[in-house]
């Protein structure tokens, strides 16, 4: 399903922004798909204590490990806005010898991640899913791809589109549960479709970087994803909205933005092509050689709000939900 807003010639930015279409089939469709979800849910297995106070269930396993990592699924509800640009460099950035982080290729069909680390090729998430119930982590790590040059562990999609079908929501739900005990980050690129994997990926989320552009139909699909994400039950305290490829030049600032669509922009990464587009086609993240360029900075931004916004989100949880 698409939407489509009617734009008259002398429409301006502001006039669009503050009249958001309302309700509409997808969000009844995912509602009652949530109730069905939440009810099936309440009939399995324990919820890890911690997760009960994010509002995110827990699949637990025997052989899991207690989890102390968070998931961060990065979304846009519109195609060509940069998610997996941000996904991979934002891994980089908070990828270190005490938080290591692992990215994850939720866009199955046609996922990007290994490419744009020059990792295709190799395993997948076929490998994993299958025996996601018997996983031990030297597994794990034997399946996981390891990127020499910034030390960050991928989950690659698979490499043909056909494939996508042999892994469900339940199994890549407790694919990223499983890493989630392993790993203190697991990022999540996903596609702008709300498919299965992608509905799995945002209720798995501990939090969820919103990716929009200054471009209207990015502005507006925003609007409807937090529309979305209310009728969800996804509280805006575990949504880091950012702003991608700003460009000083357009009228339509972070700001701007921000007060149309009453949720504060965390992150500006600028406009900066002469860097982000060589890094693609090289398979070479800028965060591994060019750290100290705008788009960059942009990013190091992005992980300090990331870190921030989750440590702020642990210290609000209840103390009987740490022990």
């Amino acid at each position: 399903m698409s939407f489509q807003v009617p734009m008259g010639r002398h429409t301006r930015p502001a006039d669009f922004l503050t009249k958001p279409p309302s309700g509409d089939e997808l969000i009844s469709a995912i509602r009652r798909a949530g109730d069905m979800a939440r009810s099936e849910r309440g009939k399995s297995m324990p919820v890890h204590s911690a997760q009960a106070a994010l509002g995110s269930p827990m699949v637990m396993h025997a052989r899991m490990p207690v989890s102390n990592g968070k998931i961060i699924t990065v979304y846009s509800p519109k195609g060509g806005t940069g998610c997996t640009t941000i996904a991979v460099n934002l891994a980089v950035a908070l990828n270190n010898e005490d938080t290591r982080a692992v990215l994850v290729d939720a866009n199955l069909q046609f996922g990007d991640v290994a490419v744009f680390l020059n990792e295709q090729g190799k395993n997948t998430i076929l490998e994993m899913a299958p025996r996601v119930d018997e996983l031990e982590p030297d597994v794990v790590e034997e399946i996981l791809i390891r990127h020499d040059a910034s030390g960050v562990r991928i989950l690659a999609a698979p490499q043909k589109p056909e494939h996508a079908e042999d892994v469900s929501a339940e199994q890549f739900t407790k694919v990223l549960r499983y890493l989630k005990s392993l790993y203190p980050y697991v990022i999540v690129d996903t596609s702008s479709i709300l498919t299965d994997i992608t509905l799995a990926a945002i209720d798995a989320s501990d939090l969820i970087v919103l990716i929009t552009t200054q471009e209207i139909p990015a502005i507006k699909n925003v609007r409807l994803f937090l529309d979305l994400a209310h009728t969800m039950g996804i509280e805006r305290e575990h949504i880091v909205f950012t702003m991608n490829r700003f460009d000083k030049r357009i009228a339509i600032t972070p700001e701007r933005v921000s007060e149309n669509i009453k949720e504060g922009i965390s992150a500006v990464i600028p406009l900066d092509e002469r860097v982000v587009i060589p890094a693609v086609n090289r398979g070479i993240p800028f965060m591994v050689d060019n750290r100290l360029q705008p788009a960059a900075k942009g990013i190091f931004s992005l992980a300090e709000a990331v870190r921030m916004k989750l440590n702020s989100l642990e210290a609000e949880e209840p103390v009987a939900s740490k022990r």
